[in-house]
């Protein structure tokens, strides 16, 4: 049995049993039977569940006891009864098989429909009667309520035969070149065929009378889809009253409701071959729809994968056994597939014992092997020496290496390496001795950049355990162990600067504590560098004592903070001490400068002031112009700022603005002249 798994969807390939090579005769194949028990028990279902060269259709009866297919060569059908697990009868036929369907609950009433036009019905006991359609059909259909069989094929006809009657029936005229596939749906029994033009065209039995057309050709061009011609209408399926999948030859599935011209979903193999078969399975919700190459089955809502199968030949059909989880495929081999998916649902009843069965498996899984043959690359006999066997028959060539005898492959290696059980012997210790120091303490590695930090997250750790552990909480994520802060403990960039004078004003306490954990990374280094066994007592003691003068470390926060002021206080008076000494000794040089033209010369102290005003930030500049006045910065009413400037006047403008201040007192000065000169003369004439 063979075991696969996709999306974690277990397939159990039931025909595989364990596999032996091709190449192998029937008489060795014999003599492995009797010899190995394994392949004795190896799982049957069903006895000769296979065809000679081909098999080309699976079909079911309705009442699930017979199982019917037909291949080549010579052409043939076969009937298998599930109650006996054994083949119930064989018929060889005229010409092969294109199609076929059974009307009865059982074997009792088939029709055939073969490559030569021929129609050919059985009966229970044989062979019952056989004509012929015009042209050359492709798929038919069978109408309960009239007895009709809808035939299409190469032509632009259906072609209608009434069984009640025994006679051909007016055919319906379609616009079709030619017709692929057909079906009818089992609710409504409303008539649909796909065409060579990649069209659906739907009829009406009652009236005969087309009622609609889809155009899945156009629908089935996607912006991912890349076709070389058009595609046509290769398989066709109803799912209840409203929907129905179409497949096409370009290797799409599309899902539609009869009521509206759009697909609901478009699938695409993306392997550019026709589509074969079309299941549903009402259970789950899912379409099984099938090409030469894969059985894919995926979620008619969504369109996502659920699983798919991939056989080693090609497939020409699917047939899902009703009700179960085991499913059926005719393949280009003599053997037809039996896959069971347990997830789909259960054994049928006729072998419930797979359920036991697959439950073992799952307890137990193996692995299929040669146990008699070995496979090896070309490297591999280079490096046994055995190059020179190429060609021979000691190896037989496969794929990309060759199968040799077992027992030739282990005496070639211990000549190649006779010391082989000493290395696994020695293997074998130096595991066992990992073993034994698993049990022992770990030591905890720390990470060369900022190892007090690490050292302080894995205290803080610990401690957070314990506090969940006693409240049931979650753990929080740990920093060391997250990616994303992976570099602060790589990269020597991101090492803490204990020194800075912003690192000891926030941490006012972090001295007291980094001498405590300088004393444990000590401790550590030495328990690497020796690998004693006391690390726990330690441990434990640094541990006590940091607990012990926790308490006073906190009531002490406050003279510490004052310690560190008052120290880097008089690290900056010593800093400028020996700048002070610095300035002394150095020599000042004579420097020229160049004035730009336009400007006068006042002193160096303005130029120094532009020079350090340029130096500082935007910010700062900012603050400065507000204190001068020139700037106005204030709130607006919908939450943003607004600044107002004042630009600053040269030295031409101020002077060009007193003289015109100057005019202005002049002219005001004259017009009171000669106001006042005015009202004298008045007052004299008055006089007079």
């Amino acid at each position: 049995m063979q075991v696969s798994s996709l999306n974690e969807v277990k397939i159990y390939c039931l025909s595989a049993g364990r596999s032996l090579p091709e190449w192998l005769s029937d008489r060795k194949k014999r003599a492995l039977q009797k010899k190995d028990v394994d392949v004795r028990r190896r799982i049957e279902l069903i006895q000769d569940f296979e065809m000679p060269t081909v098999s080309t259709k699976i079909k079911v009866s309705r009442d699930g006891q017979y199982i019917m297919a037909v291949g080549t060569y010579k052409p043939r059908v076969r009937c298998y009864d599930t109650y006996q697990l054994s083949q119930k009868f064989e018929r060889c036929l005229d010409s092969e098989v294109v199609t076929f369907e059974i009307l009865s609950d059982d074997y009792s009433k088939i029709v055939f429909l073969e490559c030569g036009r021929f129609v050919e019905f059985h009966s229970q006991h044989g062979h019952y009667y056989k004509t012929r359609i015009p042209k050359f059909g492709r798929d038919f259909s069978y109408h309960y309520p009239s007895c009709d069989l809808y035939f299409v094929g190469a032509s632009s006809e259906v072609y209608r035969l009434n069984l009640e009657q025994g006679r051909f029936l007016n055919s319906l005229q379609t616009d079709a070149s030619e017709s692929n596939a057909c079906d009818i749906n089992p609710v409504h029994f409303l008539f649909a065929m796909g065409t060579a033009e990649g069209k659906v065209e739907c009829w009406d039995p009652r009236t005969r009378n087309r009622v609609g057309i889809l155009d899945c050709a156009l629908s089935s061009v996607t912006a991912d889809t890349e076709i070389d011609s058009l595609p046509s209408v290769t398989a066709l399926k109803y799912d209840g009253a409203l929907n129905m999948a179409v497949g096409t030859s370009t290797g799409q599935v599309l899902l539609y409701d009869l009521r509206s011209s759009s697909p609901l979903i478009v699938k695409d193999h993306h392997y550019g071959l026709p589509i074969k078969s079309i299941q549903f399975h009402r259970q789950l919700d899912l379409i099984i729809s099938a090409d030469s190459r894969i059985v894919k089955m995926w979620n008619k809502d969504t369109g996502k994968i659920f699983t798919s199968m991939e056989p080693e030949h090609d497939i020409n059909d699917v047939c899902l056994y009703p009700n179960s989880g085991m499913l059926m495929t005719a393949n280009e081999a003599p053997k037809m597939n039996i896959y069971y998916i347990p997830v789909l649902g259960p054994a049928p009843k006729w072998c419930s014992f797979l359920d036991n069965l697959t439950e073992e498996l799952e307890e137990n899984p193996e692995s299929t092997v040669y146990d008699d043959y070995k496979f090896v690359t070309r490297k591999d006999l280079e490096n046994l020496g055995l190059a020179h066997l190429i060609g021979s028959s000691l190896l037989r060539a496969y794929m990309h290496g060759f199968f040799m005898d077992i027992r030739l492959y282990h005496k070639a290696k211990m000549m190649a390496n006779p010391f082989a059980y000493e290395e696994y012997r020695r293997e074998k210790i130096r595991q066992k001795i990992e073993e034994t120091r698993a049990q022992r303490v770990q030591l905890k590695k720390l990470p060369k950049v900022n190892k007090e930090l690490a050292l302080k997250l894995i205290e803080e750790e610990g401690e957070d355990q314990q506090v969940a552990k006693k409240r049931k909480h979650k753990n929080l994520p740990n920093l060391l162990k997250d990616d994303r802060f992976k570099v602060m403990f790589e990269n020597p960039d991101f090492q803490v600067d204990e020194q800075s004078e912003e690192f000891r004003l926030l941490n006012p306490l972090v001295s007291k504590i980094s001498e405590k954990r300088k004393r444990k990374l000590k401790l550590l280094e030495e328990l690497e560098t020796q690998e004693q066994e006391d690390e726990e007592e330690r441990e434990g003691k640094a541990s006590d004592a940091e607990s012990s003068e926790s308490s006073d470390d906190e009531k002490g926060w406050v003279e510490e903070v004052r310690k560190q002021r008052k120290l880097l206080r008089q690290e900056e008076k010593v800093k400028r001490q020996e700048r002070m000494k610095e300035d002394q000794q150095t020599l000042l040089k004579p420097q020229f400068f160049e004035i730009k033209e336009g400007e006068e010369f006042r002193s160096f102290k303005d130029s120094a002031k532009k020079q350090k005003l340029m130096k500082k930030t935007l910010g700062d500049r900012l603050k400065l112009e507000e204190k001068l006045g020139t700037l106005n910065v204030s709130d607006t009413t919908v939450g943003s700022k607004q600044a107002t400037f004042k630009l600053k006047k040269s030295e031409q403008q101020k002077k060009q603005q007193e003289a015109e201040k100057q005019h202005r007192r002049e002219r005001k000065t004259l017009r009171r002249s000669a106001n006042h000169l005015k009202s004298k003369r008045g007052r004299g004439r008055l006089f007079h």
